[in-house]
């Protein structure tokens, strides 16, 4: 047996650390030198990554969804080498010049060895109704598994996964069997005209939502999700699907904290940062963390464990023009008012411009979601997982409220926290959510 040789990520200039998000071939499968074995995406672009050498794939070190940098291993490859090929070959050809008679047969044979793979409709039949059976899920995107041997381009493969097409069902028409985007339109339309049989609801299967055609009503307008969209939508589906939500609504007298941030905004401002209520909401948070450190938590991979963190990284969420976005601020227990506020202006204006890094997103032990800015009360903000809880926050308003004499007028802050029902109970999620709402009446408790 060859030697096996390493199959690394090259030199892919800046990107560092990037996501795999299809692993295009599998053990056992025959490569070439050249040929794409992985998709990975940054947060700038996509790309495919080929192997520099080719042979047999003996063992895949890397999966979707794994971070690799240049460098890392990919896989294992036997080295294609022409000998043991070349001896194979060599016996049918001495073959016929000692002994004629048995070519007859050999060649008779062979008719009966190509026939055999003849009945491909048949077999193209049964596999592509193989990938609907095995993943019955909404988004079925190509693995490792599925994809061997379906070729096809970066944009016919984005194309493909937008639809929940599993390449290795359709047919290609190009060149080699290159899949091309009108075949996934026409297997699309075939799969859409056929009726469908009833999907076993078992395991995480979800029935599908009913294809509209929209033109039959109206004018309509296509438009192209931004790639954060994309991205974030998946994680957000994922993190609704997998998480026991449940969210606990209050409300918090700010009026002397609004009184306070007044005071202090001008001296913000001279020293060229900006006191938003953000910066106290996120000091007021950390005490709470402390105090129910379930809340600053994860659960293990088993989901058997609870994972306790004893640092206090906080995600902002920051409205983009390409999407929703959460940077995250490390060590807020560490850092005065007039620090966190310099520091959130900072990575808000990268996460608008584009600028972020990967680092700047991960790391968060708890996520804030402040729609204070542009209106509205309570709404139920989704858990960012491996996170465990997330607090939503929107409008402060003027409202009369009784001090047990009379009515008077105090300024309200609607609070929503959403949390793991698996890891925190009702009465842990209340006791959290009125501790937040005293520490925010009076900040001077944050400092105790």
């Amino acid at each position: 047996m060859a030697d096996l040789i390493e199959i690394k990520v090259p030199d892919i200039g800046d990107f560092e650390d990037v996501e795999i998000i299809e692993v295009l071939v599998a053990e056992g499968d025959s490569i070439d030198a050249n040929q794409e074995v992985i998709t990975v995406e940054s947060d700038k672009a996509m790309m495919e990554i080929p192997a520099d050498k080719g042979g047999v794939i003996k063992e895949l070190k890397v999966a979707v969804g794994d971070r690799v940098s240049e460098g890392t291993v990919i896989a294992l490859v036997e080295a294609a080498e022409g000998g043991a090929e070349d001896k194979q070959e060599e016996k049918p050809a001495e073959q016929p010049k000692t002994e004629e008679k048995s070519a007859e047969p050999a060649k008779a044979e062979a008719p009966k060895q190509e026939e055999k793979p003849a009945p491909t409709t048949a077999e193209a039949g049964s596999v592509s109704q193989e990938p609907q059976l095995k993943e019955p899920i909404p988004y079925a995107p190509d693995n490792k598994s599925g994809i061997r041997r379906a070729h096809a381009s970066p944009s016919v493969r984005r194309f493909a996964r937008e639809l929940g097409v599993v390449l290795t069902s359709v047919t290609g028409s190009g060149p080699k069997g290159r899949i091309t985007k009108e075949d996934v339109q026409g297997y699309v339309k075939n799969a859409l005209t056929q009726p469908a049989a009833a999907p076993a609801q078992t395991g995480s299967a979800i029935p599908p939502v009913p294809t509209v055609n929209f033109e039959q009503f109206g004018d309509i307008e296509t438009q192209e999700l931004s790639r954060i969209k994309k991205i974030s939508g998946k994680h957000l589906h994922a993190c609704w699907l997998n998480i026991p939500h449940v969210t606990q609504f209050d409300e918090a007298d700010i009026t002397e904290l609004e009184d306070f941030r007044q005071e202090n905004k001008q001296m913000a401002k001279d020293r060229g940062v900006n006191l938003t209520p953000l910066v106290f909401i996120m000091k007021a948070v950390v005490a709470c963390l402390k105090a129910y450190p379930e809340f600053n938590a994860s659960l293990s991979e088993d989901k058997e464990s609870l994972i306790l963190k004893e640092y206090y990284n906080i995600g902002v969420a920051v409205d983009t023009p390409n999407g929703l976005m959460v940077p995250v601020i490390k060590d807020v227990d560490k850092k005065g008012f007039l620090e966190l506020a310099g520091e959130l202006g900072e990575i808000s204006k990268r996460a608008r411009d584009g600028a972020l890094s990967a680092k700047d997103m991960q790391g968060g032990t708890f996520s804030i979601s402040s729609l204070g800015g542009i209106g509205g009360q309570f709404f139920t903000p989704i858990i960012n997982a491996p996170e465990v809880a997330i607090l939503g926050v929107s409008r402060h308003s003027m409202k009369p409220v009784w001090n047990g004499k009379e009515f008077e007028p105090r300024l309200m802050l609607p609070l929503s926290i959403s949390y793991d029902h698996r890891v925190i109970d009702g009465a842990a999620g209340a006791r959290f959510t009125v501790m937040l709402s005293q520490m925010l009446s009076d900040i001077r408790k944050v400092l105790l």
